[in-house]
C-alpha cells in the first residue's frame, strides 16, 4: 500500500502542468470521465472539441507553439478516431501525449465483451505503438510513477508522440508524490567521431569560397534556433529553408536568402544552392514537397549533413554526434567570412509575396491567388501565427515573406487535408496574446470545420481566410475528375450556425479591401470566404501536381 494522498490522475495531471501544458484537449466518453473529472480540479484546463481527431491535430498546433502538447479520449472509437492525427505528430517530430480512458484493468484480463472494444484489448495499444516513441498502459499506483516519467521523458527527448493508456480504475489509484521532473538533457556525444566529423567539416567549408546553409525543421524541434543564430553570426554564411523549417529565424535576417524546394524555388536561391562548393545541412528532412519533388540537385561530394544523432559528410557516416554539438563545435572553430565575397541577395528581395512591393487595389477586379497573397503580405502582423492548409494555401503561404516574430505552421510532411482547423485551436489556445491567421480550403475545410465552433465558444479571435476554388484544387493538378469535385457551402454563414464571429463574402479586390477594414474593427473571430477559379493557384503547386502524378503514374 502506497502511503501517499495523491492519485494516479493526480501525479499525471502534476506531471503534463510542470513539462509545459497548461490545456489537454479532448472528447468526453465512459471510459475516460474518471480522469476528466480529475482534469477539471486541477490546474490544466480541459478544452472540449467537437471530434477526436481535432482533439489530435489542437495538441499538433499546441506543441508547435509551447513545445509540448496533450489531448485525451475514450478507449477504442475515440483514441482509434485520433489516430490520424497522432500520426501527422509522429511524421513531422512534434511532440504530442495522448492519454486513453480505458476500461478497467480486470477487463483487460477477462476480455468482456464490452461496448467500444475489439476483443483483444491491446489492440489499440499495438496500434499506437507504431506511431510514437514510448507507449505504456497503466496498471497499478505503485508503478505508474515511474511509467508516466518514462514516457514523457521519451516525447520530450525525441520530439515525438507517445501514448498513455489509462484504466478507469487505476485513474483514483493512490501513488507516491512527484519529486521535481526529470527533464532530459541533450545525449552525449561519441566524442571522437565529433571530433572527426569537426575536423573534416572545418577543412571543407575553410576551403570552400561559396558555401552555403540548408536550414530545417529539427532545430526547430530541438530548440536550436539560439545555437543555429549565434553559428551565422559567427560565420557570416548565406542560408535558406526548406517548407518544414519556414520561420526558423526570422525571414529578415541580413544572411536569409529564401526559401530552397529544389526546382520550384526562385532562380537566385535555386542557382545560389545549386552553384555552392560547399553545403552545409541542418537538420534537414529531403521530403518531396521539401526538395521540389526530390529536384535538389545537390551534389553528395559537396555536402555536410548534419542531423539528430548522425552527421554524414560526402559518403563518411559519423554515428552518434548530437546535432546541438556539431553545431557548437563548427561554431568554435569557424571564422567570420567577409560578406562581399559570399553572394548574399537577401530574402527580402526574393519571395514571391512581400511587403516591400506596393500593392493598389483595383476595385472591381477578380481576386486571384497571386493578388490576395500580395495583399496579404501587407496584413500579416509583426509577430503573428500563420497556419497554411495543404494545397493551394499551404504552397502559396510558404513564398511569402513573413514579417519580424512570425511563425509559420504547415503540415507540410504528412500532409492530412483539414489539420489546419483543429491545429488553428491548439494554437489559439497556446498564444492567446498573439495575432493568428489561418489560410484553408474548401475541400479541407470540409473535413473538420466543427471546431470553429470550439473557437468561438473559447472567445478565441483568429483571423480565418477560407480559399474557396470549388473543389480539391491540389488533386486537380494531379488529374482532375468529378471525384475532386464538392457541394458548394456558403462558408461565410457557418459563424452564425456556430453561434458567433463575423462572416464576410469577397469576390474581387475592393470587397477584400472592404472585408479587411471591417476585420480591423471587429472583436472576435473573423471569417473571410475568398472566391477564386478551380484552377486559380501558384506554380509551385502545379509542379508538385506534375510531380505525383508521375510518382503515381497518372494521366
Amino acid at each position: 500500500m502506497v502511503n501517499s494522498n495523491i492519485t494516479v490522475a493526480e501525479y499525471l495531471l502534476i506531471r503534463l502542468k510542470e513539462i509545459g501544458v497548461d490545456h489537454i484537449f479532448g472528447v468526453p466518453g465512459d471510459f475516460v470521465l474518471g480522469f476528466f473529472n480529475q482534469v477539471l480540479k486541477s490546474n490544466v484546463q480541459y478544452v472540449g472539441t467537437c471530434n477526436e481527431l481535432n482533439a489530435a491535430y489542437a495538441a499538433d498546433g499546441y506543441a508547435r507553439i509551447r513545445g509540448i502538447g496533450a489531448f485525451s479520449s475514450t478507449y477504442g472509437v475515440g483514441e482509434l478516431s485520433a489516430i490520424n492525427g497522432v500520426a501527422g505528430a509522429f511524421a513531422e517530430r512534434v511532440p504530442v501525449i495522448a492519454i486513453t480512458g480505458s476500461p478497467a484493468t480486470i477487463n483487460f484480463r477477462t476480455r468482456l465483451l464490452l461496448h467500444h472494444t475489439l476483443g483483444d484489448y491491446q489492440i489499440p495499444l499495438r496500434m499506437y505503438e507504431k506511431i510514437t516513441v514510448a507507449s505504456t498502459q497503466l496498471v497499478s499506483g505503485e508503478t505508474a510513477p515511474a511509467e508516466i516519467d518514462r514516457v514523457l521523458s521519451a516525447c520530450l527527448s525525441h520530439q515525438q508522440p507517445v501514448y498513455i493508456s489509462l484504466p478507469s480504475d487505476v485513474v483514483m489509484m493512490k501513488c507516491k508524490s512527484p519529486n521535481a521532473f526529470p527533464f532530459p538533457t541533450h545525449p552525449r556525444s561519441d566524442q571522437e567521431a565529433l571530433g572527426e566529423a569537426i575536423k573534416e567539416a572545418v577543412k571543407m567549408l575553410n576551403t570552400a569560397k561559396k558555401p552555403v546553409v540548408i536550414a530545417d525543421v529539427e532545430l526547430l524541434r530541438f530548440k536550436l534556433q539560439e545555437e543555429f543564430a549565434c553559428f551565422l553570426d559567427k560565420t557570416g554564411f548565406p542560408y535558406v529553408t526548406m517548407m518544414l523549417g519556414k520561420t526558423l529565424l526570422s525571414e529578415h535576417h541580413p544572411q536569409f536568402i529564401g526559401l530552397f524546394e529544389g526546382d520550384r524555388s526562385r532562380d537566385y536561391v535555386r542557382n545560389r544552392v545549386e552553384s555552392a562548393d560547399c553545403i552545409l545541412q541542418l537538420g534537414t528532412m529531403m521530403t518531396d514537397f521539401n526538395t521540389g519533388g526530390f529536384t535538389t540537385n545537390i551534389d553528395d561530394s559537396k555536402t555536410i549533413s548534419g542531423n539528430i544523432g548522425y552527421v554524414k559528410i560526402k559518403h563518411h557516416y559519423y554515428e552518434n554526434v548530437h546535432l546541438y554539438d556539431f553545431i557548437l563545435g563548427l561554431t568554435e572553430k569557424l571564422s567570420r567570412r567577409d560578406t562581399a565575397t559570399l553572394d548574399i541577395h537577401a530574402a527580402v528581395n526574393s519571395c514571391v509575396h512581400r511587403h516591400t512591393e506596393p500593392y493598389q487595389p483595383d476595385a472591381l477586379k477578380p481576386i486571384t491567388i497571386k493578388r490576395f497573397f500580395d495583399r496579404m503580405s501587407h496584413f500579416i502582423e509583426n509577430n503573428s501565427i500563420v497556419i497554411a492548409e495543404t494545397g493551394v494555401s499551404l504552397f502559396s503561404a510558404a513564398e511569402m515573406l513573413m514579417p519580424e516574430g512570425g511563425t509559420f505552421i504547415g503540415q507540410t510532411f504528412y500532409g492530412s487535408i483539414g489539420y489546419t482547423i483543429g491545429a488553428t485551436l491548439g494554437a489559439c489556445m497556446a498564444a492567446q496574446d498573439r495575432p493568428i491567421v489561418l489560410f484553408v480550403g474548401d475541400g479541407s475545410f470540409q473535413v473538420t470545420c466543427q471546431d470553429i465552433s470550439t473557437m468561438i465558444r473559447n472567445h478565441l479571435k483568429p483571423v480565418i481566410f477560407l480559399l474557396n476554388n470549388d473543389g480539391y484544387t491540389i488533386e486537380r493538378v494531379i488529374t482532375d475528375h468529378h471525384y475532386n469535385d464538392i457541394q458548394p457551402w456558403h462558408y461565410h454563414k457557418l459563424v452564425d450556425v456556430f453561434g458567433g464571429g463575423l462572416g464576410l463574402d469577397v469576390h474581387t479586390e475592393g470587397e477584400l479591401e472592404d472585408a479587411l477594414s471591417k476585420a480591423d474593427k471587429a472583436d472576435g473571430l473573423i471569417f473571410i470566404e475568398i472566391h477564386t477559379g478551380r484552377f486559380d493557384c501558384p506554380e509551385s503547386l502545379r509542379s508538385a501536381g506534375r510531380s505525383m502524378a508521375k510518382i503515381n503514374k497518372l494521366d
